[in-house]
C-alpha cells in the first residue's frame, strides 16, 4: 500500500504529464468501445426492425437491395410489382397473412408508406412485438394517416392535425399533394425502428392523391376530395409484399414458386438471410474499423510509455534515495508498473465514461437522422473483455520503464549531482 500511495504522489507531483497521459488513453478507449458499440447496435437495430414475416417479395432485385428498400426504407425499388401478381401470391394455401407496401412519397423528409389495416395487425418487431397506439386508431376514412413516434414528436403533430403528402421524396411546392391534404388519426407507440419515422396511409388514397398526375407532375389544378370514388380507387402496383406463412416448413417452397412465377419477374426473400448477406458485405468495413482503433489504442500506449522512459531519465535520483531508505528492486519495478497501471485504468474510467454521456446525448439525433438505436446502456461482456485487453497492454507498458529502473544501480543514482 505504501508503494501505491508514492505512485499516486509521484503522478500528482507530474499532473501535467499524467493528465495528458490519461487524455490520450481516454480518447483511444473512447474510440474502440464506440466502434464495438456501434457496430454491435446497429445489427441489433437492424435486426429488431423486423420479427415474424417469413417472406418479402418484390421485384427482381437482389435480396439486400430488396429487404433496405421495403424495410429500412432506404433507396429505391427497381420496379413494383403488379396487384393480380399479389393477389396470387396472397390466394396460396401456405399464405396465412400479407401486408403489401407502396412506397414513392414523403412528408417533410419522412416516408409515406401505403399500405392497409392488416399492417397494424399483423407486423412484428424486436422480439415479435405487435404494433400499439399511443393515441388514436387505425386510419379509416379514405384521407386518415396514422404516423410514427418520431414523426408526431419531430413535427409537432397531435391528432387531427393537417398533413400534406409531396410527390416523391423532395418536398417541394410543386411535387406537393395540396389540393387533397390528410388528417392525422392515429400516433403509433417508439419501436425504434423505420416505423417511427413514417406516415402510413391507406392504399386507396395512394391511388387518390396521383388522380391527375402523369410523369411526377400534376395536369391542372388537381381533383377534389368531393369528387372522388372511393370504391372505384384499386391499387394497380405496390412495391413489396410482407408474407406470413402458416408453417415455415413451407418457406422454401414457396420462395420457389414466387420465384419462378411466369406473369412477371419477383423476388421472394427471407429476411434473415438477407441480413446475414448484409453483414457479410459490411464485415469487410467492420474489421477496418476495429483495426484502426485498435492502432489508436496502441498509439495511446506508446505515448504514455513515452512519457514514462523520458520522466526516468529525470527521477533517477528519486530512485536512488528510495534505494537508500531500504527499497528493493521489486519496489522500485511495482512503483513503475503502478503508475502505467493507475494511468490506463483512470484513462479507461474517463473514455468509457465519456462515450456513455456522448451516446446518451446524441442518441436522438442518431435515431432521427439515421435510424440506428444507440444505447447508453453499462458495458457488455464483449466490451469488458476489450477494456481487459487494453488494461493488460497498459501493464505490458509499464513493464519496460519498470525494467529500466530496476536495473539501475544505487550508485549510478548516488552519483547524479544535485
Amino acid at each position: 500500500m505504501a508503494i501505491l500511495r508514492l505512485a499516486l504522489q509521484s503522478l500528482r507531483n507530474r499532473k501535467a504529464t499524467a493528465l495528458l497521459t490519461i487524455f490520450t488513453v481516454a480518447v483511444s478507449v473512447a474510440l474502440l468501445i464506440g466502434v464495438e458499440r456501434v457496430r454491435t447496435q446497429a445489427k441489433e437495430s437492424f435486426a429488431n426492425t423486423i420479427s415474424g414475416t417469413d417472406l418479402i417479395v418484390g421485384a427482381r432485385s437482389g435480396q439486400v437491395n430488396l429487404m433496405l428498400y421495403s424495410v429500412f426504407r432506404i433507396g429505391n425499388a427497381t420496379n413494383n410489382i403488379d396487384w393480380q401478381s399479389v393477389e396470387d401470391v396472397k390466394s396460396h394455401p401456405a399464405v396465412a397473412w400479407s401486408i403489401p407496401i407502396s412506397l414513392g412519397d414523403s412528408h417533410r423528409g419522412f416516408r409515406v408508406v401505403g399500405t392497409t389495416g392488416d399492417y397494424f395487425e399483423y407486423y412484428r418487431y424486436g422480439q415479435k412485438q405487435p404494433l400499439s397506439f399511443k393515441e388514436g386508431q387505425p386510419f379509416n376514412g379514405l384521407f386518415d394517416t396514422v404516423i410514427g413516434s418520431e414523426v408526431a414528436k419531430k413535427l409537432n403533430y397531435k391528432l387531427g392535425d393537417e398533413v400534406v403528402i409531396a410527390h416523391g421524396l423532395a418536398d417541394k411546392s410543386f411535387a406537393r399533394h395540396d389540393n387533397l391534404p390528410f388528417k392525422v388519426t392515429g400516433i403509433l407507440e417508439p419501436t425504434g425502428t423505420p416505423v417511427d419515422r413514417s406516415v402510413h396511409v391507406s392504399l386507396p388514397a395512394i391511388e387518390a392523391i396521383h388522380i391527375g398526375w402523369e410523369s411526377g407532375a400534376r395536369m391542372g389544378t388537381g381533383i377534389k376530395a368531393e369528387d372522388i370514388d372511393p370504391d372505384s380507387l384499386q391499387p394497380e402496383q405496390i412495391t413489396a409484399l410482407l408474407v406470413g406463412l402458416k408453417s415455415r416448413i413451407q418457406t422454401f417452397a414457396l420462395q420457389r414458386t414466387i420465384n419462378e412465377y411466369k406473369q412477371e419477374p419477383l423476388t421472394a426473400i427471407m429476411p434473415g438471410i438477407a441480413l446475414h448477406e448484409l453483414w457479410g458485405m459490411m464485415s469487410v468495413a467492420e474489421q477496418a474499423l476495429l483495426v484502426v482503433s485498435g492502432f489508436v489504442v496502441i498509439a495511446g500506449l506508446m505515448g504514455m510509455l513515452s512519457s514514462l522512459l523520458t520522466s526516468l531519465n529525470e527521477r533517477r535520483r528519486e530512485m536512488a534515495i528510495l534505494r537508500g531508505m531500504g527499497a528493493r528492486p521489486a519496489h522500485i519495478f511495482f512503483l513503475l508498473v503502478s503508475e502505467a497501471l493507475f494511468l490506463t485504468l483512470l484513462g479507461i474510467i474517463t473514455g468509457v465514461t465519456a462515450l456513455l454521456i456522448m451516446i446518451n446525448l446524441a442518441a436522438p439525433f442518431v435515431l432521427s437522422q439515421y435510424g440506428l438505436q444507440l444505447s447508453a446502456a453499462f458495458l457488455s461482456p464483449h466490451e469488458w473483455t476489450l477494456i481487459g485487453i487494453v488494461l493488460v497492454a497498459g501493464f505490458l507498458v509499464g513493464m519496460f520503464p519498470a525494467l529500466r529502473a530496476y536495473r539501475q544501480s544505487l550508485s549510478d543514482g548516488m552519483t547524479i549531482r544535485i
